[in-house]
């Protein structure tokens, strides 16, 4: 059997504008256009609009994301957040136009949820797919005055930094907290109503972030550190303290954020595959208890295609595959549907209630 599908954590706009990717056609397509191109990820895209409905991913999380060059330039980037709100807003334009020509639609606040959930249940041949809107990296929101013109847009999830140190905190490689300019930054998000995105960053930023903002959080796509130790991965003690505060961490398929036995250098993906992802997956259940607080967020997108994801995935489509894996390791049926899209569908109603 198949279900519905909620994925945090997509760089759709990313797909199209910096790899030049169509979108709209079918993978092999895409693949062919690609066929001797030599970059990292070419001619191995697994993520196209046919194969997100194919997987019945009737509804995710889609980013705007444009980094600042980070200080001493290890983590390339723009120069300025003007540069980057401009981008931003570029990569939202892209969604507009898929809205427009049908293909996506976008969901704000609770009725627009409920009401795109029943038309996926109902008939998820014809429903448009759903996008929540998120920024990943919050350079692109130039000051906390701009916040509001972004949820005019409908931007509902935010984290504060990518790789590097952003105008805002220290992220993922950059060891530090939140900058003097973060807790302005946090405070604007929460009255607006937006929902923290802690992926990215840094440990002790992660804490200063979670005692700063007192609003909804979550981890729109992570790893677990216990499984993979990098500081990318998050640890037993934030799993624990996201899921206190009502938070579901997305699982990302990434999988160089899943098994140290990831060489870059010998791109053997052979010993990494969704029993990997549902490693993960279980380790939240058990720091946690129970089965709500893990989801799907697979950053399928974010820069590398199938050589770097689980083995046994050709495309985002076979994501359905993870159903018979957590149900043999004895999750209940119900419990499965939490985590394919119940959890984030919960957590999307509670915070716009």
């Amino acid at each position: 059997y198949r279900m519905l599908i909620v994925d945090s954590h997509l760089d759709i706009a990313y797909g199209a504008l910096e790899w030049n990717r169509d979108l709209l056609q079918e993978i092999p397509a895409i693949r062919e256009s690609e066929a001797g191109m030599g970059e990292k990820g070419r001619g191995r895209g697994v993520v196209s609009f046919p194969e997100l409905r194919k997987g019945e991913l009737g509804l995710f999380f889609v980013t705007v994301h444009c980094r600042l060059a980070s200080v001493g330039r290890r983590f390339a980037g723009v120069r300025t957040q003007d540069i980057a709100y401009a981008k931003c807003m570029g990569e939202l334009a892209y969604y507009r136009l898929m809205e427009k020509k049908g293909v996506l639609r976008q969901v704000r606040d609770r009725e627009s949820l409920d009401r795109h959930i029943a038309d996926w249940q109902h008939n998820a041949d014809s429903t448009p797919l759903g996008f929540v809107l998120t920024m990943e990296g919050a350079d692109g929101i130039v000051s906390p005055d701009q916040v509001g013109e972004w949820w005019d847009e409908g931007l509902r999830v935010v984290s504060l930094v990518h790789y590097g140190i952003s105008s805002y905190a220290h992220g993922t490689q950059a060891p530090g907290g939140l900058t003097e300019r973060g807790r302005p930054m946090l405070r604007a998000l929460e009255e607006a109503g937006i929902i923290l995105d802690t992926s990215h960053l840094a440990e002790q930023a992660f804490w200063e972030a979670m005692d700063n903002f007192g609003g909804p959080v979550l981890a729109t796509h992570n790893g677990c550190r216990a499984l993979c130790d990098h500081d990318r991965q998050i640890n037993d003690k934030q799993i624990a303290a996201l899921a206190e505060r009502g938070g579901v961490i997305g699982t990302a398929m990434d999988i160089w954020m899943l098994s140290p036995l990831w060489d870059t250098q010998a791109q053997d993906n052979s010993q990494i595959t969704f029993e990997t992802v549902a490693d993960h997956i279980d380790h939240v259940c058990q720091v946690t208890g129970n089965a709500k607080h893990v989801a799907i967020g697979t950053d399928l997108d974010g820069g590398y295609g199938k050589e770097q994801s689980p083995a046994d995935l050709d495309t985002i489509a076979d994501l359905q595959l993870l159903l018979p894996i957590l149900e043999g390791r004895g999750y209940s049926e119900e419990e499965v549907a939490g985590i394919m899209h119940g959890n984030w569908i919960e957590l999307l109603r509670t915070a716009w209630a």
